[in-house]
């Protein structure tokens, strides 16, 4: 147990990691971008710039899901604004069209997603949870997390992506609080959305792993399929899309796996044949292969990957560019999250999982996330910390 201690406190190091790395170019679709934009490829820690070159921010919906021509019927109240990103409205809707997803923050932070994800491991272990499948355990997280996201202030992010704005669109009819009444309200929810015969695709992304990790990182003990319940069924009331819980399965195991000990590059060709990308990857590896390790000319392969493989959000094809990396890098956690953040696109939920499979597998093979990446950290020192010492 205490080589999976380890694994899981490396693990939060490097979901923290991954994730701030990639902030000040999440969502950059054009790599060359990157290059152009901090002076050359990201290799430390940055803020965002003022404008970001692929923004589409003020063409989402601020009032639900997706995108404002998407929406029809009657308009519905701004959520972004009101509910949630209490101070934020004016940049979603500014008539520049380069506002940054993450004005607001700086060097070292964490994207909100990531934040939404330390508190649900701050809430089982502060609450002496042992066993996170429980409901009761869902409802604890759930509550903070609508306590966390109605209060203003309580955090510096300026984007929310879909599953936040839609879960409070519904919400903010009822207003539920206790954890009683928010589960009873996102299992009701739950059920209706995913019955229906038009599900929303914009749930069913990559955005979707980071708060389910403590699901599975503090099952560890537990046995494989309580840990992928336990992620499974929380993930149906935050994504309840038909095709998320298939996901979130392949993704949970994997993590569980190296947890305990199993190789990364294994369970990584596991979920890419499961995938249908293993032929494809095969490809990139070899590729790959022939260019030292760290070049220029190997990380431009691993982005023609990503490219190929799927930069964006939706999970298919964001799952399968993150274990490509995974299978690349299983023995490296700096050069993959650096990779990662350097491939560009969806590079901060895809890096919030990557980093915890780099992160668990890094005990077992003597390479860990460097110590001054820890140390510059900002929320996660916040966080981290208190977490592992309730583990201990």
């Amino acid at each position: 147990m205490a080589a999976a201690r380890r694994s899981v406190g490396e693990a939060f190091w490097a979901m923290c990691v991954a994730d701030s790395m990639s902030m000040p170019v999440h969502w950059y679709y054009d790599v060359h971008d990157i290059h152009r934009d901090f002076g050359g490829w990201i290799s430390g820690f940055n803020g965002p710039k003022d404008r970001h070159p692929s923004s589409i921010l003020t063409l989402s919906n601020t009032a639900g899901s997706g995108r404002t021509a998407w929406s029809s019927g009657a308009k519905k109240p701004d959520v972004v604004g009101n509910v949630i990103l209490h101070n934020k409205l004016d940049l979603w809707k500014s008539s520049n069209g380069s506002v940054h997803y993450h004005q607001g923050l700086h060097a070292g932070d964490n994207t909100l997603n990531i934040i939404c994800s330390l508190r649900a491991a701050r809430t089982f272990v502060s609450r002496g949870f042992s066993d996170v499948s429980q409901p009761e355990a869902r409802a604890a997280v759930l509550s903070d997390y609508v306590q966390f996201l109605t209060t203003p202030g309580s955090h510096n992010d300026t984007y929310a992506e879909s599953f936040h704005r839609s879960f409070f669109a519904d919400w903010e009819d009822s207003r539920p609080t206790s954890p009683a009444e928010v589960l009873a309200f996102a299992e009701k929810r739950s059920r209706t959305k995913m019955d229906s015969s038009l599900p929303d695709g914009q749930l069913d992304a990559i955005g979707c792993l980071p708060m389910i990790l403590p699901f599975v990182l503090l099952s560890a003990s537990a046995s494989e399929e309580r840990a992928v319940a336990a992620a499974v069924e929380f993930v149906k009331l935050t994504h309840p899309h038909p095709r998320v819980p298939e996901y979130v399965s392949v993704y949970s195991r994997a993590l569980h796996a190296v947890v305990g000990g199993a190789s990364l590059r294994q369970q990584a060709e596991r979920a890419l044949r499961t995938l249908d990308a293993w032929d494809a990857c095969q490809s990139f590896h070899r590729k790959a292969a022939r260019f030292p390790e760290l070049s220029e000319e190997r990380l431009k392969v691993h982005q023609s990957a990503v490219s190929h493989l799927g930069m964006a959000c939706y999970n298919k094809g964001a799952l399968s560019s993150m274990f490509y990396l995974a299978y690349e890098f299983h023995d490296d956690p700096r050069g993959g999250i650096l990779a990662n953040t350097n491939c560009g696109g969806e590079n901060c939920n895809r890096g919030a999982a990557l980093g915890a499979l780099l992160g668990a597998r890094g005990p077992y093979v003597g390479a860990q996330v460097p110590q001054e990446w820890k140390d510059k950290l900002r929320d996660a020192q916040q966080f981290v910390p208190e977490i592992l010492k309730e583990l201990q």
